[in-house]
């Protein structure tokens, strides 16, 4: 049985995040679009944990728990990320690393937070800042139970990620020292897919991961894993292991040229380069001669030591997605939000059981008798016949499903499919 988990989301006490996401709201979502375990997000922060400790049951003494008096059936998992600053001593440069955390119970988030109150304000942010080197955390998360896990979280991100062009690491050895040993996985982010992460080997040995990164109800589910564990076998100890032992049947990814960071740039500029243009200009914007937001395709590029396509023997299969709501705008011309989308989005789920279910199962045939526009869509999305102008320094990138998109190519654009 195929288990969609999306294990990495924020809650309304992140920063910049909806104030809708609650756990009823989690639950109902995740239901609607075929999530069977979701993260919980965010359990450092003090309100936040008291409300999952008031509403959430352990579901068969899994160590996964379900929502009190839900019908979903829909299990969370317990997970958090949390900011790391260190270094800086004696003149270095200060380290900012983002970092996920799952535990396995809701009696070792007492004790994770009991600790980490020591290392920054808690209460601050659902993603709190904590004065705590990355090994310093793997090891003290460790000495709290060993079945907590804790892997770097949108690694090749610029400014947050462990291998980012900011980070000042160059390989999850250098960034997680003697701990490294302890991390068994990494989540790939939006801007990369598995392709550009097989071409560093020295990631071999690790999990790829995708999941939201959710900051608002819609965005749930843009990137998921899926884990091939019998219905009456799903717990946290049997995803830990499917991920330790990389046993996973595959991740729902993002295509990454959408992601915001996927491209060089100066978004104060509007300029965004390729990794070869940006190196023309010996990475410096040709605008205001400021330097420019090395993303990552630059950054896997410049760590990469296979060649583009090479696929090592550990590789699981992976299937770019968008999002159903996104897909029915482009096909409808519409608004995301607009009640038409919504309305033609309640219908196709109705009609095939679950998001997922449209966007990966249904036939498209049969899809295209609910809106022929959408079922061609489906199809084109399926089968990677999308238009793309990357993503760059903060700025998403803009999807075309039909070729609707001006010819013209401007610097540093690139077509995923050119062929209309």
């Amino acid at each position: 049985m195929d288990c969609i988990a999306d294990l990495h989301i924020h809650s309304r006490y992140a920063g910049a995040c909806s104030g809708q996401l609650v756990l009823e709201n989690i639950d109902r979502i995740a239901g609607i679009k075929g999530i069977k375990v979701i993260g919980t997000g965010d359990f450092t922060h003090p309100e936040w944990s008291k409300e999952l400790r008031g509403k959430l049951d352990d579901a068969e003494g899994s160590g996964l728990y379900r929502l009190r008096g839900s019908a979903t059936g829909t299990r969370f998992m317990l997970t958090s990320e949390v900011s790391l600053f260190f270094g800086g001593e004696a003149g270095g440069r200060v380290k900012k690393v983002h970092n996920l955390i799952y535990a396995p119970s809701l009696e070792a988030v007492s004790q994770i937070n009991d600790r980490l109150c020591r290392y920054g304000n808690l209460g601050s942010d659902g993603r709190p800042i904590l004065q705590l080197g990355n090994s310093d955390l793997v090891e003290l998360m460790h000495g709290i139970d060993p079945k907590i896990m804790v892997m770097p979280s949108h690694v090749w991100t610029p400014w947050f990620g462990a291998l980012g062009a900011m980070s000042g690491f160059d390989s999850l050895e250098e960034a997680y020292g003697d701990q490294v040993k302890r991390v068994c996985a990494l989540e790939m982010g939006l801007s990369s897919d598995p392709p550009m992460n097989w071409r560093v080997s020295k990631l071999d040995r690790f999990a790829l991961l995708a999941g939201s990164d959710a900051h608002s109800l819609p965005k749930i589910g843009r990137e998921a894993v899926v884990f091939d564990i019998g219905g009456d076998k799903i717990s946290f100890r049997s995803i830990a292991d499917s991920i330790r032992e990389k046993r996973i049947k595959m991740t729902l990814k993002f295509y990454p040229e959408e992601g915001k960071y996927h491209f060089d740039g100066h978004r104060a500029c509007s300029v965004s380069l390729s990794p070869a243009d940006a190196m023309k200009y010996g990475n410096i914007c040709p605008r205001c001669r400021k330097p420019l937001t090395i993303g990552v395709l630059h950054r896997v590029e410049s760590l990469a030591d296979r060649k583009e396509g090479e696929r090592p023997g550990s590789a699981r299969p992976f299937v770019h997605i968008i999002q159903l709501q996104e897909i029915i705008a482009h096909a409808s011309g519409r608004g995301a939000n607009t009640a038409y989308v919504g309305q033609l989005y309640d219908s196709l789920v109705k009609a095939f059981g679950t998001e997922f279910d449209v966007l990966l199962n249904a036939d498209t045939k049969r899809i295209a008798e609910t809106d022929p526009e959408v079922g061609k869509a489906i199809e084109n999305v399926r089968s990677g016949r999308v238009r793309i102008v990357p993503g760059y320094d903060g700025v998403f990138g803009e999807i075309d499903i039909f070729g609707r998109m001006r010819p013209a190519v401007k610097q540093g654009e690139q077509k995923r499919i050119s062929e209309w």
